[in-house]
């Protein structure tokens, strides 16, 4: 892969809840317009679009990059933190009685197989056991579903940068440091972007002492909700309709500038000129990245069956007969039968 190219690794599509104005086939046209050999998707909170995400990568001839963009607990996914009173809630965590987020961002991306399947599980059991207001994933989730993930620190919305934005550096460097002792030293990158938001610009500098100190990888990312600049606009209809809002109301939630779009290698290439390992890595991580997902073929879970059962259909038997006992000590005859025939249909 040649080293002046450069390789996207956020986009989000409309699976997003209306977060993204990019559609999945523009998206990756642009790419291969552009000469990027590879593209990354991360849908906020979830991997709905990942399948097809990577049938169109495939279609085209660019290597597709799985991930997700996290919604993370600040300690654990039992937190209930509570809105503050008059603040509105969006997709970028909104505001807590204690001035906090009610959820925070953290970008993963799949490096192999074992990695592919780890962020399921993640996804799965943000859904299962970690939503609140969103499905959110926390430390312990990560330390447990580690292996084979690239992590970054992320946008102005992770753990990382939050702590930044309140000016609390050492705090910062501890979060950025245990999100590194998690993934691996080689597979935790010091995330930076520039769309022209204020707040970024300081930060950045931040993290590159940051991952001076901890000995950390740069990453230069620019998010892509649309494809084009021009599509600000229909994006910030969309951001409407998902908060609920109007175009006319100066309070609303809206994304600052019109940066949040599938830029040139180029465009990216001079936005980080003085940093330009921060772009090199973007391909660092595209020659790692490999998951091969297979079509066609169903893959069902199995099930171990205890001793002492004559097959699935009797062991299912069993489970549905307990069930139903708990429910009914002295089952009617009515429940009886039907159960017969709900068993005879399965």
């Amino acid at each position: 892969m040649s080293r002046e190219s450069f390789v996207h690794l956020h986009t989000h599509t409309e699976y997003s809840l209306l977060d993204g104005a990019a559609r999945v086939r523009d998206a990756v046209a642009a790419a291969v317009r552009d000469g990027q050999p590879a593209l990354g998707m991360t849908d906020h909170g979830n991997l709905y679009g990942a399948i097809e995400f990577y049938r169109e990568c495939k279609a085209q001839g660019v290597k597709p990059i799985i991930g997700t963009e996290a919604y993370q607990a600040l300690h654990s996914v039992d937190e209930r933190p509570q809105i503050a009173k008059g603040a509105a809630e969006d997709d970028a965590g909104g505001s807590t009685e204690q001035g906090g987020k009610l959820y925070h961002h953290l970008t993963l991306l799949a490096e192999n197989d074992t990695g592919y399947r780890n962020l399921l599980k993640l996804s799965s059991r943000a859904f299962l056991e970690g939503f609140y207001r969103k499905p959110r994933m926390d430390w312990e989730m990560f330390e447990e579903h580690h292996e084979g993930v690239i992590a970054t620190t992320g946008c102005l919305g992770s753990v990382v940068q939050q702590a930044l934005l309140r000016g609390d550096y050492d705090e910062a460097l501890r979060r950025a440091a245990r999100l590194q002792d998690i993934f691996g030293r080689d597979n935790l990158f010091i995330e930076l972007q520039d769309h022209g938001i204020p707040e970024q610009h300081p930060n950045n500098h931040q993290l590159l002492e940051i991952a001076r100190k901890i000995g950390a990888p740069l990453l230069a990312t620019n998010d892509l909700h649309y494809v084009d600049e021009c599509d600000h606009v229909a994006h910030d209809a969309l951001l409407c309709v998902q908060t609920g809002s109007y175009l006319a109301d100066p309070n609303r939630f809206k994304f600052h500038g019109h940066e949040h779009y599938l830029k040139t290698s180029s465009q990216m290439r001079s936005l980080f000129e003085e940093l330009p390992s921060s772009c090199d890595n973007t391909l660092w991580i595209a020659e790692r990245a490999d998951v091969t997902i297979d079509m066609g073929t169903p893959v069902l879970p199995r099930f171990p069956i205890p001793e002492g059962y004559g097959g699935d259909d009797d062991y299912l038997r069993h489970l549905t007969l307990e069930g139903a006992k708990r429910r009914w000590p002295t089952m009617p005859e009515e429940v009886v039968k039907r159960l017969s025939y709900e068993l005879k249909v399965i």
